[in-house]
């Protein structure tokens, strides 16, 4: 089915909006998200890999066609760092290894060097907005005290190891591990990340905690880079489990009604809120399961679990089962959206990502089950005769939908969607990690290591 489905959504975005970044599937035309600058295509570079996986041939030769005549990074216009090295140099990345079509990792290369001046900073933490043509960077101006983002930041290490592996250029790798040391070496509070930090002064913003966005995937990819290293990078490890130990101690919390949820953190005080973008911590936790602590890997996989029940919850109790921005649990109400501006889903993949994590974990029909209740929603409320279009209400009875078909639903929702319901030898983990974005990146071996050694 889910093969079916993007179909539907490449077939309407080829027909309406081939080139530009996505496609608004309701006025059947284009839209452009500033996110990208001018850089344009986001949908085609997103979805790469998502065609060559479900054996899309014919649409995949098509993409790698325009990516070979049109891909274009010489534009004059501020893009963000972090979404287009999560979408663009991450998914050029897993084309190329899953094709080994050599122009997907000279297109990565090129675009991982125009990143680079993001980097020009006091302290070496990169700028959130870069100009790819002036090389200018700086924050967005709603940002703590001109600060950095945790998760924007935090969210480079694993494409930019592998832009260094495959052009033999250590200096994309030295970039991210020397944001590591600048982390390493502030102090904490309670063992906390707070999601600003100033690039100028190296000391923290304001101190808010989030596993939701603004800090989500910087989490996501200490434990990524772990496992990519193939079990070496001990720092990352080590990052990981006590970044995990502080977040069970402060944030992890449990409803009246037994729900177990990630709370946000503001100067120490807890506000009982989680975003749509928090599950993805279910299968994080789970993935992790293994290389915690030995007493401790039945409690991360039950752990998984839990949150994956709570955003399970969050879907189930509104009136499209498909789940809001945000829910919260206070003045008794648990995993329901309160505000109006929280109700929203825009395509979002994470609640199906932990479905697939905790699928090939721990093989427990529910989360099939759940996983098929997810297509049925998306299926009778998302699909419109263009495409996909996100809902601005989905407590609502009727949709009202928000005209835009999100590259990321090509990239991960339908991809997850795929793999819940394929065998485990597909993209399987000992081989694979999957970037925030969906794209596999192998697991670099030690012995690839000497390899590479050996030929310089």
């Amino acid at each position: 089915v889910s093969l079916q489905m993007m179909k539907h959504a490449w077939d309407n975005y080829k027909r309406y909006a081939w080139g530009l970044n996505e496609l608004k599937p309701i006025s059947k035309q284009g839209h452009s998200s500033n996110l990208f600058g001018n850089i344009q295509g986001a949908t085609i570079v997103d979805a790469l890999d998502t065609l060559y996986i479900m054996e899309m041939k014919e649409e995949f030769k098509e993409a790698k066609e325009w990516v070979e005549k049109n891909l274009d990074f010489n534009v004059n216009a501020e893009i963000s760092v972090f979404e287009v090295n999560i979408r663009f140099v991450g998914g050029l990345l897993s084309a190329y290894y899953l094709s080994g079509e050599e122009v997907f990792r000279k297109k990565a290369v090129e675009l991982g060097e125009k990143l680079l001046p993001a980097f020009n900073t006091p302290t070496g933490i990169p700028w959130a907005l870069l100009n790819i043509k002036s090389g200018i960077g700086r924050n967005w101006p709603w940002a703590s005290g001109g600060s950095s983002i945790l998760a924007e930041f935090g969210t480079l290490h694993l494409e930019f190891v592998h832009l260094s592996h495959l052009s033999g250029n250590p200096v994309f790798a030295e970039k991210v591990m020397n944001i590591r040391k600048v982390l390493n070496r502030l102090d904490k509070p309670e063992g906390l990340y707070p999601n600003y930090l100033n690039p100028s002064s190296g000391q923290w913003g304001q101190h808010h905690v989030s596993i939701g966005g603004l800090g989500d995937s910087f989490y996501e990819y200490l434990l990524k880079a772990w496992l990519m290293s193939d079990k070496t990078d001990e720092d990352g490890k080590k990052m990981y489990y006590d970044a995990v130990q502080a977040i069970e101690t402060h944030l992890i919390r449990k409803s009246s009604g037994g729900l177990t949820y990630i709370a946000e953190w503001k100067g120490g005080l807890l506000e009982h809120k989680m975003g749509h973008l928090t599950c993805f911590a279910g299968g994080m936790f789970a993935l992790g399961a293994d290389g915690a602590p030995s007493d401790k890997t039945g409690h991360h996989i039950e752990l998984g679990a839990e949150i994956a029940r709570t955003c399970h919850e969050s879907y189930d109790r509104t009136r499209m089962k498909l789940g809001p921005e945000a829910f919260r649990f206070d003045g008794g109400v648990e995993a329901i959206a309160t505000r109006q501006n929280e109700k929203y889903y825009i395509l979002r993949p994470e609640v199906i990502e932990t479905y697939m994590y905790m699928w090939r974990l721990t093989h427990d029909p529910k989360y099939r089950e759940w996983g098929w209740e997810a297509v049925e929603a998306l299926e009778k409320h998302c699909r419109v005769d263009g495409g996909y279009s996100g809902i601005r209400d989905v407590y609502n009875n009727h949709e009202s939908h928000d005209d835009v078909q999100q590259s990321f639903f090509l990239s991960e929702t339908l991809k997850y969607l795929y793999l819940l319901f394929s065998e485990d030898d597909l993209l399987p983990f000992e081989h694979w990690v999957f970037n925030t974005e969906a794209h596999p990146l192998p697991i670099l071996h030690k012995d690839d290591e000497n390899k590479e050694e050996n030929q310089k």
